[in-house]
Formats: C-alpha cells, sequence, structure tokens
C-alpha cells in the first residue's frame, strides 16, 4: 500500500506553508489562499486551511541506510524531539525500523522511518529530494478490530503489526494507518499531544488499484477511484 495523497487541515496554513517549502524544502506542487500541496516523494501532502486546531502524528519514509545521515540534515532545520536522557532516534524492535520526531509548523507530531526490510538503499548524499512518501497516518478509533475489519474489506489491505485492542495496524511498510484505541492509549509518542480521531482525507495505491479514503467523525468513507494500468 501506498500512500499517493494525503490532506490534512490546519489553522496555521501560512506557517506550514513555509515550514514546508522554505525550511525543510520541498516542492510546491499547488497553492491557493486556502490550502497548498507539496511533492513528498511517491505522495501529495496536503494542507487546507481550516478555523479549528487539530493535531495529528504522520511519518515520512526515507531510504533504510539514511537515519543518521537525514536526521544530521534535519537538525540543521528544525529541532528534532528529544526522547529520553538526550536520545532522538526511537528503534521499533518488532518493526526493524528506526525513526526521529519533529514537530510542523501545527504542532503536529512528524517523523522520519527507515523500515530495514525493504532494503531501499541509497547511496546518494541525503537531502529533501530522498523522502519516498508519506509512510503512517493516524487513525484513532474506539474500537481497532471493526476499524481494521472495514479497512480490509473496503480497501484490501491487510493486518499489519500490533495488539489488536489497544494499537493496531493496517496496511503494509510502504504504508500504514496507525490504528491507535484512544481510550486505552492516549498519548502519542513522544510527546503529551491528546490522541483524538481527527479528521483527513487520502489516495491510497494498493493491489493495482487507487482508493479515495474521508476520514472524519470517526466514520470511514471510502471510494474506489480506479484499477491502474
Amino acid at each position: 500500500m501506498r500512500f499517493k495523497k494525503l490532506k490534512l487541515y490546519t489553522n496555521k496554513l501560512e506557517s506550514e506553508l513555509e515550514f514546508y517549502s522554505k525550511t525543510l524544502g520541498f516542492e510546491v506542487l499547488k497553492q491557493t489562499a486556502n490550502y497548498f500541496s507539496v511533492k513528498v516523494g511517491w505522495s501529495e501532502l496536503v494542507f487546507e486551511k481550516t478555523d479549528r486546531e487539530y493535531k495529528y502524528h504522520y511519518c515520512f519514509l526515507i531510504p533504510s541506510n539514511k537515519l543518521n545521515e537525514a536526521l544530521e540534515w534535519m537538525e540543521k532545520r528544525t529541532e528534532i524531539v528529544t526522547i529520553e536522557n538526550g536520545r532522538k532516534t526511537q528503534n521499533f524492535d518488532s518493526w526493524n525500523a528506526d525513526s526521529f520526531y519533529f514537530y510542523d509548523a501545527s504542532g503536529n507530531i512528524a517523523e522520519f522511518i527507515v523500515r530495514y526490510d525493504l532494503n531501499n538503499n541509497d547511496f546518494d548524499i541525503f537531502d529533501i529530494s530522498k523522502v519516498l512518501g508519506v509512510n503512517e497516518i493516524g487513525m484513532p478509533t474506539a474500537n481497532v478490530r471493526k476499524t481494521n475489519d472495514q479497512l480490509q474489506t473496503e480497501l484490501q489491505t491487510e493486518y499489519w503489526k500490533g495488539d489488536i485492542d489497544r494499537f493496531g495496524t493496517n496496511g503494509s511498510q510502504e504504508g500504514i494507518f496507525l490504528l491507535p484505541n484512544y481510550n486505552l492509549k492516549d498519548i502519542w509518542f513522544p510527546t503529551s499531544i491528546k490522541i483524538k480521531p481527527e479528521p483527513f482525507e487520502a489516495v491510497i495505491e494498493n493491489k493495482e488499484r487507487e482508493y479515495h479514503i474521508e476520514f472524519r467523525n470517526e466514520k470511514i468513507k471510502t471510494t474506489a477511484n480506479k484499477e491502474l494500468s
């Protein structure tokens, strides 16, 4: 599964545009008074203006040999979240992955992750063009099993790993819906941000088909867009 597009909502549109286009240097694809989008590898990341504050957790995939180089590159441009005892990277043994975290201009918790099983090494010097795509988006729920079952049925995606009651995942290592039960897991690691079912839209590619997903008020609406040739 891959995220072709991810749309988030922000009440700090101008600040997000500055952060993504200037601070990090992503290519701007579209820009109006109400939204903008940037190219993130195989994904398009969209921020749309709203009056409300939302707090998301999302993640970008980088080549599996670029963790430290990407960390050094990002530290020159924005503050990296310190996890504990000065440590800035986190190992996920059961996922065979490492990552680091930072805040975007809206205060969302964002992440760069390497997934060693993908073996997608890159031997050029790291810059923002080496980000491969959007890799994760949080889809909080009161019922992980029910949410996962709907995704499996309507998107033909698969349950990946985790606790089906507390914190599950759906998708593949190239694209994952994070499914925390916000009644059992109430904050996004490694922050104090409360986990809430915030609205988003996405377009995913899975098994040679493209799907549109709208997540709003903890309800999922999916549409099969087209079969890819």
